[in-house]
């Protein structure tokens, strides 16, 4: 049987098991398969299944809405924008949002959200407004001998099945010093049967001639690849990802961290 002889129904259900980039390749062969292909019916199977949990911007059809979240992060976390209750501890909202290509789950933790010593001490630390994040405030290092920053996420808010990378978010001012020298980061599941860690050593402003691993983002930002995990089944334990410097007879100042970003690895 021919596939434009089949069912409405059942075209929809072949399209909704594909991708997102092959719903669209669809969509262009004919008008009658751009009906379908479009349907709510189609691209509600590419939003998140908990997707219904957040307060999302009124967006319709499924697949505006889908398209919204690509391209328009939404803030999520506190009392603001969530509708289930364990996230109301969070004190800064996440930045939640879709990767394009395969509708995975992504997500930026931002700077308010990290666990970062001394960020209360003013002659290290600072938190300031910057016009070009996407949040309230970003941390801004003063002056110091070492620094360790890290971001914990529950591994069940993101998509199983996904290989994710995660991303330190920054940039630097322009009276930057000291991070010239390798830091370690580390990016791993707590569990009770997986307790490995690997430390590779990463150069946030390396020297005239020496590899680079930054790369721009596009929007004003740095990005640093701190390393990358498998999340199997959603439901692993909890994920934690970790930078640090700790040569003190380094001086560092100039550092301004964003948040930390996860997404799919296998997409970029």
């Amino acid at each position: 049987m021919a596939f434009s002889k089949l069912p409405d129904d059942v075209i929809s259900q072949i399209i909704s098991l594909t991708t997102p980039r092959d719903a669209c390749r669809v969509s262009s062969v004919s008008t009658s398969f751009r009906s379908i292909a479009d349907s709510d019916q189609v691209w509600l199977k590419f939003l998140p299944p908990d997707h219904d949990k957040l307060v999302l911007p009124q967006v319709s059809p499924k697949k505006s809405l889908y398209l919204h979240l690509c391209d328009h992060p939404v803030p999520i976390g506190g009392n603001r924008n969530m509708v289930s209750a364990r996230f109301e501890t969070w004190s800064e909202p996440h930045i939640f949002s879709l990767d394009k290509k395969s509708a995975k789950k992504c997500f930026m933790i931002g700077a308010r959200e990290l666990a970062i010593p001394g960020g209360d001490d003013y002659r290290s630390w600072c938190w300031i407004a910057e016009p070009n994040s996407r949040f309230d405030q970003v941390a801004q290092l003063l002056f110091a001998g070492w620094f360790h920053i890290k971001a914990r996420l529950e591994t069940k808010m993101l998509s199983p099945k996904t290989r994710y990378a995660a991303y330190l978010v920054f940039q630097f001012r322009c009276h930057k010093s000291g991070f010239h020298r390798p830091a370690v980061s580390c990016v791993s599941v707590e569990s009770d049967t997986d307790t490995h860690r690997e430390w590779p050593t990463v150069v946030l402003d390396p020297g005239e001639g020496e590899p680079r691993s930054t790369r721009e983002r596009g929007d004003g930002w740095l990005e640093i690849e701190m390393g990358e995990f498998y999340n199997e089944n959603g439901d692993d334990g909890t994920l934690e990802c970790s930078f640090k410097e700790v040569d003190e007879y380094t001086l560092r100042s100039g550092l301004v961290v964003e948040g930390i970003e996860l997404r799919p690895k296998e997409t970029y």
